[in-house]
């Protein structure tokens, strides 16, 4: 079987990115998407995936708690890198209004440019959104039209609000989160109804290591994801070999890698 980690903060510093494309190709984790999230990281990860181009693809975006610091520049900037190869999405991009870190109004404003430029670009966007559901879906349905499809990333709702998502056109992303029965719980609930066609797995790695996964390590890695397919495979009702095939299949769908 083969795995594709459709979301890693690769740039992490708590992340070694030769270390953890070796262990990850060891369980068959042969894919793996950059995220980006702030202007500084962008040329980081064209670099990066100039020294992985097998392994890799990434994002380019900011996201709602960096806001804050966009300036105009960045627009174009944005636009520059978004025409590098190996670039998959724009985002992760979206609105977070639990702890805003940055001014809900600025954050709507560069969610909207992203995702002007996302259709300019003919690129998908990778969505990050906490607390701000219905502000956010205010924003995505003008462009739904004409958007090239995107990902919920790493998805904690509930049964309606994957729905939602799902109704958008949109790719689900099902993190280690599923792996935990107390915070997780929602989201069990959710999966069982989710189609086979719009699943998605990644990690978040460094983040959310599964809960339920021995031994427990420090951060989390994209060698979690065989786990993770484990366990969405019996919320399914499902095996991992299909869990495998169609989770690659749609990160190559939404990222169009063909």
């Amino acid at each position: 079987m083969k795995w594709f980690d459709a979301g890693v903060n690769l740039l992490d510093d708590r992340l070694d990115p030769e270390a953890v494309i070796a262990e990850a190709a060891s369980v068959g984790v042969d894919k793996i998407c950059l995220i980006t999230t702030h202007p500084d990281e962008w040329e980081k990860a064209a670099s990066l995936y100039a020294a992985f181009p097998e392994s890799l693809c990434y994002t380019v975006g900011v996201h709602p708690h960096n806001a804050k610091v966009v300036e105009e520049a960045h627009y174009d900037l944005l636009k520059a890198h978004a025409r590098a190869p190996g670039v998959v999405a724009i985002g992760e991009c979206g609105l977070d209004f639990n702890r805003n870190f940055s001014p809900q109004d600025t954050q709507k404003t560069v969610f909207i440019r992203q995702l002007e430029i996302a259709v300019e670009m003919g690129l998908p966007v990778y969505l990050h959104e906490r607390d701000a559901f219905d502000t956010q879906q205010a924003c995505l349905t003008p462009f739904l039209p004409r958007l090239k499809g995107g990902i919920a990333h790493c998805f904690t709702g509930d049964r309606a609000t994957m729905q939602a998502y799902v109704e958008m056109g949109l790719y689900i992303g099902i993190t280690g989160w599923v792996c935990d029965p107390k915070r997780g719980d929602a989201l069990r609930e959710a999966v069982p109804s989710l189609p086979l066609d719009r699943l998605v797995l990644e990690t978040d790695a460094p983040y959310l290591f599964p809960k339920n996964l021995r031994p427990r390590k420090r951060h989390n890695s994209p060698a979690s994801i065989p786990h993770i397919g484990q366990v969405v495979a019996e919320l399914l009702e499902s095996t991992p070999a299909q869990i495998s095939v169609n989770s690659y299949a749609n990160s190559c769908r939404l990222f169009g890698l063909g």
